[in-house]
C-alpha cells in the first residue's frame, strides 16, 4: 500500500508541476516576455501578444482545470482511490 501511495502522489505531482509549467509558459512567457514578437502575428483581428495577455491565458487556464480534472479521474481510478 506505501509504495502504490508513493507511485500515486509522484504521478499526481508530475501532473501538477507539468501542467504549471504550461500555464506559466503561456501566461507569463507568451504573454509578457515575447509580447513584442507575438504582435507581428494577428488572431482575430488582435495582435497575438495581446491575445495571450487577455484572453489566451484565460482560456489555456481553462483547459488545464479540465485536463488535469481528467488526468486525475483516471489516475484515482488506476490505483483505486477514486469515491
Amino acid at each position: 500500500m506505501e509504495n502504490s501511495m508513493q507511485r500515486y502522489w509522484k504521478a499526481n505531482l508530475t501532473y501538477m508541476v507539468v501542467l504549471l509549467s504550461i500555464w506559466a509558459l503561456v501566461s507569463y512567457v507568451f504573454g509578457i516576455i515575447f509580447v513584442n514578437e507575438l504582435n507581428e502575428f494577428r488572431l482575430g483581428g488582435f495582435p497575438l501578444g495581446f491575445w495571450f495577455a487577455q484572453q489566451g491565458s484565460i482560456y489555456v487556464f481553462v483547459i488545464l482545470i479540465l485536463a488535469y480534472f481528467l488526468l486525475m479521474d483516471r489516475l484515482d481510478k488506476k490505483f483505486d482511490v477514486h469515491e
